[in-house]
């Protein structure tokens, strides 16, 4: 396995409240966010959302695809939103949600896994830098997916 650290920030001129409520439906996601193919509950967390599992699919900007889930482990609203992954990538995530001012958030995801696809493995010491570029276009198509569905 070979392991990834990506820390992504996206400044949305938008309130904290409407930033949250988009970011956590992940099962909207692939109407909005370019390379989001699939988002589908499998299964029901609790009354916040912990515990609950989402299969997910993501097309990249290079030739493949990566299915996971994610599983949520910790909400605080309106500040943070913890999940685990395993399938493809296994690690963890982490959404954070800082207000600056009324009508301005400061979203950070810190993403920490391990490839599991023998394939990347096998490749990782030279498409490590493509594999981090990769991501940073996903992240960059979220970030244009999320303020364009804000209408900012």
């Amino acid at each position: 396995m070979s392991d990834y650290e990506f820390v992504t920030i996206w400044n949305i001129d938008a309130p904290l409240t409407r930033v949250w409520d988009v970011i956590e439906d992940a099962d909207a996601w692939p109407g909005w966010w370019k390379g989001v193919v699939q988002s589908i509950e499998t299964m029901p967390g609790d009354e916040n959302g912990v515990g609950s599992i989402r299969r997910m699919t993501w097309k990249s900007a290079l030739p493949y695809k990566l299915e996971f889930d994610s599983e949520v482990v910790r909400i605080e609203r309106h500040r943070l939103i913890e999940a685990r992954a395993f399938g493809e990538l296994d690690g963890h995530g982490l959404w954070q949600f800082e207000e600056i001012n009324p009508n301005h958030t400061r979203v950070q995801y810190d993403w920490v896994v391990k490839t599991t696809k023998a394939w990347m493995n096998i490749l990782a010491p030279v498409a490590r830098p493509f594999f981090r570029w990769n991501h940073d276009v996903i992240m960059n198509w979220g970030e244009e997916g999320l303020k364009k569905r804000l209408g900012v």
